[in-house]
């Protein structure tokens, strides 16, 4: 072998950059068989329970207020406006005196009308009497038969001139009657267009316009899917529970109606179906141009599982939901029927009163130990005083409509 001698000062720095090297691997080897991989915490959930009940059919749809009956109220006759008997936004009723028109052109006439029709009247009576002589005349051979003809020629022309005198006499009383006009519904009066002294036509100048709000009508649309869902399960002739709420309004603002008209056709346009409901709208929270938020029940379904709709998972076409048992994460396949609100109806899968994960379920593998969130409390023990805790559950029925079918808002997807 070969021997090469090194200067004593090189030797050194090997050394040192021998031990610089051998130093850091050993303490990596201490640190790995004491300590081990890294562990990972375990996952913080939120579960609620899924809740078995009652779940209502409800489709919401915008809608708009309009009135159970309108009228614009116009003269029959035209004249000179005299008298205005009510002003605007009044409440009227069926039959109240609204506006006089000037009554004096009309009832000359009227007057006029009975003296012609008085004087074609006794015409015809003397023309009768003449032609009964002259039938009389007729059987001695006194009288020529075109005279017998042109008497009864005659008094069938002052029959018929009577007839039309009578006639004309209707007319002049309809006339002089209307000039007085009354409301043809009872409801609240509108702007007025005309004012004492105007001149007004007949049948073309409108006055006013009395809408009714005692009730009122809301219509609203719905997609087709839904109006297919309506004649499914109540068909298209029952009196269904509708619930309107004005926009800006909450649920304690909601008020009753009754679906009461459905169209005949969809309309092709918007894919949609016109229905109308009734309310009774005793006190006017409702007014016609009003846009309204309204919710349509359906049916109920009796025994409806439903869960929080967050808690549900889809992966391609899979659907499902992550379950804890034992502070432990099982994924459970489930079909969703559909949505109602903020909650989802469960055809199969689960049958109620499991503990359904709503938070942290996307971190999760079926089998997983998880750990409830807690809330903090503080030294006094009530919660969000400290740093300990205990688990918190949020109760479905906070946010299932089966808790309470009447006011539940859901919607069918």
């Amino acid at each position: 072998m070969l021997a090469i001698a090194l200067p004593a000062r090189s030797s050194r720095r090997l050394s040192v950059t021998a031990v610089a090297l051998v130093l850091p691997l050993a303490l990596f080897g201490a640190c790995k068989k004491e300590g081990g991989p890294p562990q990972r915490p375990t996952p913080t959930v939120s579960v609620q329970t899924a809740t078995k009940g009652p779940l209502p059919y409800v489709v919401e749809a915008n809608g708009q207020v309009e009135p159970n009956r309108t009228v614009a109220v116009q003269s029959l006759v035209s004249g000179q406006l005299t008298r205005i008997a009510i002003a605007e936004g009044d409440e009227v009723r069926e039959g109240q005196v609204l506006f006089q028109i000037d009554a004096r052109p009309f009832r000359a006439e009227l007057e006029r009308v009975k003296a012609t029709l008085a004087r074609d009247e006794a015409t015809l009576v003397r023309a009768r009497a003449d032609s009964a002589r002259f039938a009389a005349l007729a059987k001695d051979g006194y009288v020529t038969k075109q005279q017998i003809d042109q008497t009864f020629a005659e008094v069938g022309s002052l029959a018929a001139t009577v007839a039309a005198g009578r006639a004309q006499l209707e007319r002049a009383q309809f006339d002089l009657e209307n000039t007085t006009i009354r409301a043809p519904i009872g409801g609240r009066t509108g702007q007025l267009l005309y004012r004492a002294g105007s001149l007004v036509r007949a049948t073309t100048d409108q006055l006013v316009t009395i809408n009714e709000l005692r009730p009122v009508l809301v219509r609203f649309p719905v997609p087709e899917r839904d109006f297919e869902e309506l004649r499914r399960r109540a068909g298209v002739d029952q009196r269904l529970r509708v619930r309107i709420t004005p926009n800006g309004g909450d649920s304690t603002n909601a008020i009753d109606g009754t679906l009461t008209f459905v169209d005949n056709q969809v309309d092709r346009a918007s894919g949609s179906v016109l229905l109308k409901a009734t309310a009774p709208n005793q006190d006017r929270a409702l007014w016609p141009g009003q846009f309204v938020s309204v919710a349509l029940t359906l049916s109920v379904d009796s025994d409806a599982v439903t869960v929080p709709s967050q808690a549900v998972v889809t992966s391609g076409s899979n659907t499902f939901v992550y379950t804890m048992v034992d502070n432990v994460a099982r994924r459970t396949p489930v079909k969703v029927g559909r949505q109602a609100g903020l909650v989802s109806k469960i055809d199969s899968g689960l049958v109620g009163g499991e503990q359904v994960i709503v938070e942290g379920q996307t971190r999760l593998t079926d089998g997983a130990k998880v750990q409830l969130r807690t809330a903090p409390r503080g030294p006094g023990g009530a919660p969000g005083d400290g740093p300990a805790g205990t688990p918190v559950k949020e109760s479905a029925n906070a946010v299932s409509p089966a808790a309470n079918p009447g006011t539940s808002p859901g919607v069918k997807p």
